[in-house]
C-alpha cells in the first residue's frame, strides 16, 4: 500500500475513464490532485474525493504545470478522451504551449502528446502508462462471449487489422469497419462511435445495392504500431456496443492487453444480449488458441 501522503496528478479528458483511475488511485493509497480539462472532462470528477480539483482550458499548459508544482505532484496519469478536433479546432494556447506547437513537424495526436509528455518530464512531472491503475480492465485474449466470429467475420478482421494498422502508422485512427473484405468507414477525428455510426448510414445508404454486399458490420480497433500507453489508448464503452447494434454491426475486435473495457464485464454481457462477437488477438493471423 502506498503512503496516505504520496500523491498523485489526473489530467482528466471525457468519459468514465478518469473516474476509474480516481478511485482505483484512492483504493491504492494515493491522494489525487485532479486537473480538470473544462472542455472535456465530467463533473462527476469533482465527487470523487480528490484531494483538489483544479478546472482548466485544453491550452493551458503552464497552468498545469504550475498546479502540479504547487501540489507537490512529481507523477501524473493522463486519462479520458480529448477529442481530436477540439485539440486541433477549439485549443486556444498559453505562451508555452503555443511555442510547443510551432515545434511540431507532424500535428496529431501523438505528436503533441508526446511533446506535452517531455515538457512535463522537463519540469520534474512523469507521465505514467494510463492503464497502470486498470489493468485488471484490459481486455484478456481470446474470445470473450459465447458466439465466436464466423468464417467471414475472421476475414474480416484479418483484412481490417491490415487496413488498421497502416492507418496507425501515421495516427490517423485506430477503429475501421468492415463488410465482406470490403473497407467501409476508418476513423480519423471524429472518434470510434461516430465512425461506427457512419458506417451504419453508409450501408443503409446503398439501397438495392446493398444485396452485393452483406449489410453485417465488423469493427476492429487496434492500438498503434509501438502504442504509447501514456495517452490515446483505445477504449471500448458499453456506448460502443449500443452503436455497433444501432448500426448493424455483429463482431467487434481489439488487441488483447491494449485495449481497456471501461465497463467490465456488463460490455460483454451487452454484447452476448446484442449477438454480437468480441476476439481479442495479439496479432494478425493469432487468435491465442482460445477460439
Amino acid at each position: 500500500m502506498t503512503s496516505q501522503k504520496e500523491k498523485l496528478g489526473l489530467i482528466a479528458g471525457n468519459g468514465k475513464f478518469p473516474v476509474l483511475v480516481l478511485d482505483a488511485a484512492h483504493a491504492q493509497g494515493y491522494e489525487v490532485v485532479v486537473a480538470a480539462i473544462k472542455e472535456e472532462a465530467f463533473p462527476e470528477v469533482e465527487t470523487r474525493g480528490a484531494a483538489s480539483v483544479h478546472w482548466l482550458s485544453l491550452g493551458e499548459l503552464s497552468r498545469l504545470i504550475e498546479i502540479f508544482k504547487q501540489q507537490g505532484v512529481t507523477r501524473a496519469v493522463m486519462a479520458g478522451q480529448v477529442r481530436h478536433k477540439q485539440i486541433f479546432s477549439a485549443i486556444r494556447p498559453d505562451w508555452r504551449l503555443a511555442k510547443l506547437l510551432l515545434s511540431l513537424t507532424t500535428r496529431n495526436t501523438d505528436a503533441l502528446l508526446g511533446a506535452v509528455a517531455k515538457v512535463l518530464a522537463d519540469e520534474g512531472i512523469t507521465l505514467e502508462s494510463s492503464t497502470w491503475l486498470l489493468e485488471p480492465l484490459l481486455v484478456k485474449p481470446g474470445v470473450r462471449t459465447r458466439r465466436a466470429p464466423t468464417e467471414q467475420e475472421l476475414k474480416n478482421i484479418d483484412y481490417g487489422r491490415t487496413v488498421a494498422r497502416q492507418l496507425g502508422q501515421h495516427d490517423i485512427g485506430q477503429t475501421v469497419v468492415i463488410a465482406e473484405a470490403a473497407c467501409v468507414a476508418v476513423e480519423a477525428m471524429e472518434g470510434t462511435d461516430a465512425t461506427i455510426q457512419r458506417a451504419g448510414e453508409i450501408m443503409r445508404s446503398l439501397h438495392g445495392d446493398a444485396s452485393t454486399l452483406s449489410r453485417a458490420l465488423t469493427v476492429v480497433k487496434i492500438a498503434k504500431p509501438n502504442q504509447d500507453m501514456r495517452f490515446d489508448v483505445p477504449v471500448i464503452g458499453l456506448k460502443t456496443i449500443e452503436v455497433m447494434q444501432a448500426a448493424g454491426a455483429s463482431c467487434l475486435a481489439l488487441d488483447a492487453e491494449k485495449c481497456l473495457l471501461l465497463d467490465g464485464e456488463r460490455i460483454i454481457e451487452a454484447a452476448d444480449a446484442a449477438g454480437i462477437a468480441v476476439l481479442a488477438d495479439a496479432t494478425v493471423g493469432d487468435r491465442g488458441g482460445t477460439l
